[in-house]
């Protein structure tokens, strides 16, 4: 993609399979010179979860377009359904389980376009 293309089309992103689901990133400050947000995906599978883990240098915004989760934010969990969303702030540890037999799908929204991701765990990348 060009800097002077905004479009990150249907095909493009950086998938990033896991043992849990996977990443798609369709904008970072990578793909889009001078991005100041991150913008992708989550796919989680039914039953999975995410590592624990926190954003440094930036919060998060994560909207929930199929499937359900609970998600740990700090000490607390919450339920998640479709059309939710929930903010996680800089430096907070947090995780996302699927729940339900379908997969989880969500937007993912983050303040800075290249985020760092702290594994808390010592299995496979957050």
């Amino acid at each position: 993609m060009t800097q002077n293309n905004p479009v990150s089309a249907r095909a493009a992103g950086e998938i990033v399979p896991t043992s849990w689901g996977e990443l798609n990133w369709k904008i970072t400050g990578e793909t889009f010179a001078g991005s100041e947000m991150t913008f992708g995906t989550c796919l989680i599978k039914p039953g999975d979860r995410n590592q624990l883990h926190s954003h440094p240098d930036c919060e998060e915004i994560l909207y929930v377009v199929s499937g359900t989760c609970e998600h740990k934010l700090g000490d607390e969990i919450y339920r998640l359904e479709p059309g939710d969303a929930i903010r996680i702030p800089r430096n907070v540890r947090h995780w996302a389980r699927s729940l339900g037999p379908e997969p989880l799908f969500a937007l993912i929204v983050f303040s800075s376009g290249t985020r760092t991701a702290v594994n808390h765990e010592n299995d496979g990348a957050a």
